[in-house]
Formats: C-alpha cells, structure tokens, sequence
C-alpha cells in the first residue's frame, strides 16, 4: 500500500509527532511520501517533498493559486509512484490555516485521490476565528478522529458510521534512565501555556499545595493572542508574590523535570487527544487535577482509574458580582454568535446562565482571567476564604494526596502500555487505510450542527471563548 501523508508544517511537537509516531508504525511495511507546506526543521526517515502553498497563510506572502498548490501535490505523488498512491492523508483538514485548503482538496478528490483526513482540533471548539472556514468542508471522503467526543459530534453532524474511524494516539512512555534524580519540591504542569489550559486554575491550586510546592510551568505559548495573557499572569504571579516558575522547559531537560518532580498537574478546559492524562502514569508520577469527563471516559472505559480527579472547581458568585458575570457571559456568548453567524435567544442564554450557578457558586473555569484574579486576590487576602474554598472543595485540603499510590500508578501504567502501543496502533491504521481505498463513503458534514455541539452555552466558559481583556 502506498501512503501519502500531508500537513501544513513539520515543526517539532503537536500533529508532528503524531506523524512520527505513524511512520515508526507503518514505515518498515508501507511505502509512504510526506508533503509539506514548510521545509522540515529535522530530517524524516522516509521521502519529504515541500509544497509551497500548503503552509499556514502568511500576510506578507503572495497567495499560490490553489490550482498549482493541488497540482504540485499531484506531481509529486505521481514522481514517487507511476501509479499514484492509495490514500492521501491529511492531518487537520478542517482549520482554515491555509484557507485554500478546501478547494485544494476538492481538485485532489476530483483527480480520483482518496482522501482520509485526520482532525486533531476543530476550529469550533473555542478556537481563533481566523482559522474558520466559511467553505463547506470536503464531502464524500473518510474522516478520522482522535477520541470517542469528536466520533460522536461528527456523527450527530451528518456523517456515517463507515466514514468516520477513531485512531486513538499511541503513548511514547518516558525514558526514564537516571536512577539518582532528587525530587524537588516542585509540582510541575507540562504544557504549553496556551489560554485554554487555564493557568489560572494552576496557580489558584498552588496556593492551596501543602508542602509550599513550587508550580512549575513548562513552555510558553507561541501565538499573539495567547502572550497577551500569559505575560499577565507572569506579572500577576510576581506582583503577587506567588511560588510560581515559569518556562522551566526551556532550561532544564524536560524527562529530568518530571522525574524530580512531586506530582504532575493539569487543569485544562479541553483537550484533543488527551496525552496530558496517560502521559505521568508512564513516568510513575501521580497525576491530579481536573478531569474532562468527555476525553477521559475512552481511558476509563479501559480501566485506568481518574476518579481522584476533579470535575468542577467552585467559587462565589458574591466574590465577582453577580450582575458583572450575567453581562460578561450574555456578551460573550452575542459576539461568538455574531462572528459565526448563529443564533441564540436571551432566554436560553439566561437559563444556561442560571444553570451555571449552583447555591451561589460557579465553576473557576467558567471564567475569564478578569474574573479570576479576582477570586485568586480574594483567597490571598483572607483565612476565611481560603477555608471557604476547602469547604467548596474538600479535595483542595490535600492537592495530589491519593490513597493507595503504588497501587494506582501501577495499574494505569501497565494499561497505556497495552492499549496505547504502536502494535495496536499499527493495526488500527492499517485497517483504516484499507477501508478509505476500497470502500468510497457518500457523505457531507452539517457546520450548523457541528458548531452546535462544540457553542454549547451549558457548558460556555468564558475563558476559552472569550476574547483576552485586561
């Protein structure tokens, strides 16, 4: 089998070590050609073509037609094999990054190329506008996903159980080799500090750390939108006096960061995948925090325990105002709907609103990072608050304490490496590559639907969809 595979770059982290992953599957039993919109930043094991046109839109780069784009993609295809390939993979389709992409994969359907393309993030799940496509996504091919929340939403969107595969990622355990790593008195949350993995939930918990751990934070992000508000919370933390360290991956080796840590932490408001939670049981590290029911119950169904993970982190409304919530929210929720063209009544928008509060208490995560400094400098300022937090949530009286630790990493541990190995990833792949050549699918995803499930105002934070306001 002959397999194309096609993203907009090949910059180290993300999507790109997905494909690496792929090729460490397939790559000693199937022929395979990656296409690029950007030269690779490190070598490939097997045949890279750079396809300019492909990569993200740059405003000060003239436009290729998507014409030539499609057909460099197509002589290249056909350089590498006289009869061309039996499935051109494309990794995250549906984010206007290059806007072109759609009719560029339109001219490739129409040359007879089968397309299975695989989405890792949707634009509509709170993501910058400007990656939106006002085109129709591209009907009548497969469509991959990455966890069982995405099959379903693509499923009530209009498409059909043979057209869409979950191909759920593989792990990489961690390479554990120094014995002789001291912990440190350190909890770490190794990410990316993009706004959704919502820093200021970290930093409310490390307040609350009973060893006066340090919160070390790994990365920061790379776009405009997201250093805005990163470089707030630095400046918070610090005006603050607050135990927190940030980009401490850019100056210490990322495995010996996990080692020496305590235990490991996330609290973000969404994932794709999901590595955040199978990564540390690899590392034999606790990992706490907040739990995304909607990612995490394709892990639980496989047995690994989460239930020591929080679902909601309660705060008072009384805290920020009522009032000053009820119009942030009804406006937010107005400008999204503005910008996507979708309509949400007052009424629904009051009672989701009215849902959200619960004796008088919200879910941090709900908010915008206005509204959470204010509940952080609230807790700073008074005992009582902080005891009022611990009374909300009982769990915060003892953050990353589980009963039975040995116990609990081990078993998570011994079923990411069974269930999320190359070996059952490999087959899984494989199938599908077999299915999208032989088996052609009628169908077309329904965008109004489809943002419909991701804009669900019950569950509407502000933080993820919100735009960044001091």
């Amino acid at each position: 089998m002959k397999i194309a595979i096609c993203h907009y770059h090949l910059k180290t982290g993300g999507v790109t070590t997905v494909i690496k992953q792929q090729l460490q599957a397939i790559n000693n039993e199937r022929d395979i050609l990656i296409l690029s919109g950007e030269k690779p930043e490190a070598s490939f094991p097997v045949d890279t073509v750079y396809i300019p046109g492909l990569g993200y839109d740059k405003p000060t780069k003239k436009k290729i037609k998507p014409e030539t784009v499609a057909q460099s993609i197509i002589n290249a295809i056909y350089s590498k094999w006289k009869q061309g390939c039996d499935v051109l993979h494309v990794h995250n389709p549906t984010l206007a990054k290059n806007s072109n992409l759609q009719q560029i994969l339109e001219i490739l359907q129409n040359n007879q190329i089968k397309l299975f393309l695989q989405i890792h993030d949707f634009c509509e799940d709170g993501r910058a506008l400007e990656c939106y496509f006002k085109d129709e996504y591209i009907s009548n091919c497969h469509y991959g996903v990455i966890n069982s929340r995405d099959y379903h939403i693509l499923l009530k969107a209009s498409l059909k159980k043979e057209g869409v595969h979950k191909i759920f990622n593989t792990v990489t355990p961690f390479n554990l080799n120094n014995k002789n790593v001291k912990i440190e008195n350190r909890v770490l949350y190794p990410i990316r500090a993009i706004r959704r993995k919502n820093i200021g939930e970290a930093i409310l918990l490390s307040i609350f750390f009973k060893e006066k751990e340090r919160l070390t934070i790994t990365l920061p992000p790379n776009s405009d939108t997201d250093l805005i508000s990163y470089n707030a919370w630095k400046k918070f933390v610090k005006e603050n006096n607050l135990n927190v360290e940030f980009e401490a991956g850019l100056t210490n080796n990322f495995a010996k960061l996990i080692q020496s840590s305590k235990f490991i932490i996330t609290t973000s408001l969404s994932e794709g995948f999901g590595f955040s939670f199978l990564e540390p049981w690899t590392a034999k590290k606790i990992l706490w925090g907040r739990k995304l029911p909607e990612i995490c119950n394709n892990f639980e169904s496989k047995g690994i325990e989460l239930k020591h993970l929080y679902t909601s982190l309660l705060v008072p409304v009384s805290w920020i105002g009522r009032n000053n919530l009820y119009d942030k929210f009804r406006k937010c929720i107005l400008n999204i709907c503005e910008k996507f063209n979708y309509f949400i009544d007052e009424k629904t928008i009051n009672k989701a609103f009215n849902r959200h509060i619960i004796n008088d208490n919200i879910d941090f995560a709900l908010l915008d990072e206005v509204f959470q400094k204010q509940i952080i400098i609230n807790v700073l300022s008074s005992s009582k608050n902080f005891n009022k937090l611990t009374f909300l949530n009982p769990y915060m009286a003892n953050p990353g304490h589980v009963t039975d630790q040995n116990i609990l990493i081990q078993n998570n541990m011994d079923i990411i490496l069974s269930q999320y190995n190359l070996k059952t990833y490999k087959e899984k792949l494989l199938s599908i590559y077999s299915i999208v050549k032989t088996k052609p699918v009628i169908q077309k995803i329904n965008k109004q639907t489809l943002l419909s499930q991701f804009l669900n105002i019950n569950k509407f934070s502000m933080l993820k969809w919100n735009d960044y306001v001091e």
